[in-house]
């Protein structure tokens, strides 16, 4: 079943979102590799695909996994969690209607 991981940064996240990306994005090509990935992204502070100095206010991954439970479990080993990005971390359950 899909799950939507919904995740909140803390202010000022840039420098914890830098230094933890590329363990961030391996994890993330893992479940593309699987077949599991959805889409995955972040949600620029600002109307702007490159929001420059004013960053990121939070990240959206949708991905497949056997129960709520794996995916909270996924979730939770997040680098950008172990690196203080994230402030709060949601998993839902996602049904997928279009496309």
């Amino acid at each position: 079943m899909w799950y939507a991981i919904i995740c909140e940064d803390v202010a000022d996240s840039n420098a914890g979102r830098a230094t933890a990306r590329p363990a961030h994005l391996a994890r993330l090509h893992e479940l593309l590799d699987e077949g599991r990935l959805l889409v995955a992204g972040p949600h620029p502070a600002v109307d702007a695909s490159d929001p420059g100095d004013a960053g990121f206010s939070g990240s959206l991954i949708v991905a497949d996994f056997a129960s709520l439970e794996d995916a909270q479990s996924w979730a939770s080993d997040d680098p950008y969690l172990d690196a203080g990005v994230y402030e709060k971390v949601t998993v839902k359950p996602f049904k997928l209607v279009l496309p």
